[in-house]
């Protein structure tokens, strides 16, 4: 009962929130120079699944984002303001990092099908997971169930072979379910800083059927690494519609 009262009150239409300035509404965060300031009141927020902004309850897409370990919430904002359209209900999914990503992955499959009771005219659903946070999504992908159409990104997640960590095993998925499309999107080993110091790319995931891309070296005149990656696959993808 805990995660459906949790539920329950991130759909409310809050009356405050357009007063509220220390919760980080989309469309209040800053990517420039108060960009670590907004990426604290996006880390901060509780764990589970908070919306980014209001809802009509008529939005066509159910956008959800998944950070990675130790994540400051600052990579988060540019990427969401460029995918978040009139026609997206955007959610932050806030979970721990630190411990087995297991409990949480079964969390969001929860939040996500409550959710949806709220948006009955949802035609899509998109999943872009982080670093750790692309190996939660893509532990999702195999046993996915859910009859709408449904993208699942892993950004620049170590997916490629087994591991254990924080107290669980993760397996790679060996099958895409139909109406599931799964997105590889892989940094540049040598550039990417959480990778860099591996034999091998931990990214590198045999799948068949699944979509994959090698993200240039640069971006914007800069060395394309590990945070801005979601920014560039932002950018690849443009608004969600």
């Amino acid at each position: 009962m805990k995660y459906i009262v949790l539920t329950i009150i991130f759909l409310v239409p809050l009356a405050f929130a357009e007063n509220d300035q220390d919760y980080p509404w989309l469309q209040n965060l800053d990517p420039g120079e108060g960009f670590k300031q907004s990426g604290e009141k996006l880390s901060g927020l509780d764990l589970g699944l908070n919306p980014l902004e209001r809802f009509s309850g008529k939005e066509k897409v159910l956008l959800v984002s998944v950070h990675g370990s130790r994540s400051e919430g600052y990579e988060w904002i540019y990427p969401l303001q460029t995918l978040d359209t009139e026609n997206s209900a955007t959610f932050f999914y806030r979970w721990d990092d630190r411990k087995c990503y297991l409990s949480s992955a079964e969390k969001l499959i929860f939040y996500i099908k409550e959710v949806l009771k709220s948006f009955p005219d949802t035609e899509r659903v998109v999943i872009i997971g982080h670093s750790y946070g692309g190996v939660l999504v893509a532990s999702l992908v195999e046993g996915w169930k859910h009859s709408l159409s449904t993208e699942i990104h892993s950004v620049a997640g170590p997916i490629g072979s087994s591991f254990s960590r924080g107290g669980c095993y993760f397996n790679p998925p060996k099958d895409i379910p139909d109406k599931l499309t799964f997105y590889q999107w892989r940094t540049q080993h040598h550039l990417d800083s959480a990778f860099n110091r591996l034999k091998s790319d931990p990214q590198n995931l045999n799948l068949i059927g699944s979509k994959v891309t090698r993200l240039p070296e640069t971006y914007r005149g800069r060395r394309l690494g590990h945070n801005w990656s979601i920014s560039w696959v932002a950018d690849e993808l443009g608004p969600i519609k």
